[in-house]
């Protein structure tokens, strides 16, 4: 009985939008909630979800299987219309040194390829995308190194290939780790993976201050890295966790602002060729500090995020094709196709009115759709689909770049991505910033990052120069400076304390193993934890030697 059923969720999950990109991922805590917030996802234009029952649920001793709890998720989501992303999630107690379920290694790699068969044995006809484990490179995973993950996911391919070779497998990572990704593929993934997942929250929340710029950088930055290693150039690229937070009671503008990023992050990633964009998550949960994810609230009522993804599934359909970009003035706009009609998306980080065929289209931080497109306005579009995006210079040419500080920053390539760590102070000719150490937390740092035309990856040896001066009348005062490198954030080691004096000092930090790719949506930082005293910043440079 329970195999005819599964043959009938095959058969109808086949005829399911393969190539929607519409994706929910649930976590752990709402998980058995899915018949009630199934049919709302569906009501949303969901038709993907990235969830499965962990490992120790579906086989909670060696050699015995429990099935029931996936096979009814699986059946409510194909009779909604939603086609699964699955995973093989964590480790089994059974299978570890101590019992935990997030630690590896694992006592014997044949219990990982007895899991993996049972899952495609059983789920491969109607599952056929599966991710090895779940932010390996984070907290999920402790003792886990790329060795590891590499090998997970080879054996996990070997023997999925061998039960169902239409099966897909994926690696994944937490946020925008682009330095794991390759040190695994270098540690024995190569060839043995079929799609890439990444999860770029930082990258995500930086558009709430003008962050298109490096956000439309990450499928690039990926293909270099894939083509570094001699992979395909092509292979899928997915978005299986992203989002933003805001308060779980009703706020009109942290509601507002979760939804405008939402539909910004999915435009974006659909214009840069990510397959499939999962939003986390349907329902809460709360972290302890009066927020979460979710497009619905706890009480199951919706938040204008919710009507933000229906609106958007509603407007682009059910397979969205997209035709290419607009320059609008230096607004954002991109059009796709659906079906035979065509949608332009646009938005503009200032208030301001574009004209489109003749028609005056205003635009501000919430994107506007627009239908009834002039046939030289789509045209245009197409022709501009394999273009570099327009917004923002061309700095591949340059050996240096530069952001000049002050109350207005001037960006020559380098952009500080949360000035409001930083305070503006005035001077007799012009504004500089300044870290408040007095104030600790957030104030002892100042984020930057690098326009990814200048440091593409393999870019690893640059030099950057901070220039600062001391508080009048303080005491000691320094920083280090912490870069996004080939193995991670890291200090660059040399702890620079400014000279006593008027005159704007400057220090050269140089660095050998750089990888400027945006993990947590910054490449480097000053960082003045342990400084006596603050200081001032009139300008950050980076120079190729």
């Amino acid at each position: 009985m329970m195999r005819s059923l599964l043959l009938a969720l095959a058969l109808s999950s086949s005829a399911l939008a393969e190539d929607s990109p519409w994706g929910i991922a649930l976590g752990a805590e709402w998980s058995g909630d899915y018949p009630k917030f199934n049919p709302l996802l569906q009501e949303a234009g969901v038709t993907w979800v990235r969830y499965f029952p962990e490992w120790h649920s579906m086989q909670p001793e060696p050699g015995k299987w429990s099935f029931e709890r996936a096979d009814a998720f699986l059946a409510s989501a194909t009779a909604h219309k939603i086609r699964i992303a699955g995973g093989f999630w964590y480790a089994a107690p059974w299978s570890t040194t101590d019992g935990g379920t997030r630690r590896v290694p694992l006592k014997d790699m044949q219990h990982w390829r007895d899991y993996v068969k049972g899952m495609v044995t059983r789920y491969g006809k109607e599952v056929q995308w599966w991710e090895v484990w779940n932010e390996f490179n984070g907290s999920f995973s402790e003792g886990g190194t790329p060795a590891i993950y590499a090998e997970l996911t080879r054996e996990a391919y070997k023997t999925a290939k061998a039960i169902n070779p239409e099966v897909k497998i994926g690696l994944s990572v937490a946020n925008f780790d682009i330095g794991f990704l390759d040190a695994t593929i270098k540690a024995g993934a190569a060839d043995h993976f079929d799609y890439v997942c990444v999860h770029p929250y930082e990258n995500l929340g930086a558009l709430a201050n003008g962050g298109e710029r490096g956000y439309l950088s990450l499928a690039a930055s990926l293909r270099q890295m894939l083509k570094a290693n001699g992979q395909k150039e092509d292979t899928p690229l997915w978005i299986t966790e992203f989002g933003v937070q805001s308060n779980i009671a009703p706020d009109e503008k942290a509601d507002a602002r979760q939804a405008e990023i939402f539909t910004r992050g999915y435009v974006l990633s659909l214009a840069q060729g990510f397959d499939k964009i999962f939003w986390f998550e349907a329902r809460g949960p709360a972290y302890g500090k009066g927020t979460d994810h979710g497009i619905l609230r706890e009480d199951w009522s919706k938040r204008p995020v919710y009507d933000a993804y229906r609106t958007l599934t509603a407007e682009l359909g059910v397979e969205p094709r997209y035709l290419g970009w607009l320059d609008l003035g230096g607004a954002f706009g991109f059009v796709f196709a659906k079906g035979q009609e065509h949608r332009l998306v646009a938005w503009a980080n200032e208030e301001k009115a574009v004209k489109l065929g003749g028609k005056e289209v205003p635009l501000g931080r919430k994107p506007v759709f627009v239908a009834d497109l002039p046939t030289e306005t789509i045209a245009l579009a197409k022709a501009n689909a394999a273009k570099p995006f327009p917004w923002g210079k061309d700095y591949a040419s340059v050996k240096s770049v530069s952001c000049q500080l002050g109350a207005t920053n001037r960006d020559e390539g380098i952009t500080q991505t949360s000035p409001e760590t930083t305070s503006v102070v005035h001077g007799l000719d012009h504004s500089y910033r300044r870290a408040d150490v007095a104030k600790g937390g957030e104030s002892l740092y100042a984020y930057f990052r690098v326009d990814p035309t200048f440091v593409p990856f393999g870019t690893k040896e640059l030099e950057v120069t901070v220039v600062a001066k001391r508080l009048p009348g303080g005491g000691n005062a320094g920083m280090n400076l912490t870069y996004e490198s080939l193995s991670g954030y890291k200090g660059a080691g040399e702890w620079w304390s400014i000279p006593e004096g008027e005159g704007w000092q400057e220090h050269i930090w140089k660095l050998g193993d750089a990888n400027f790719a945006g993990g947590w949506g910054w490449n480097f930082r000053t960082d003045a934890a342990g400084s006596g005293a603050d200081f001032f910043i009139r300008e950050v440079r980076v120079k190729k030697p």
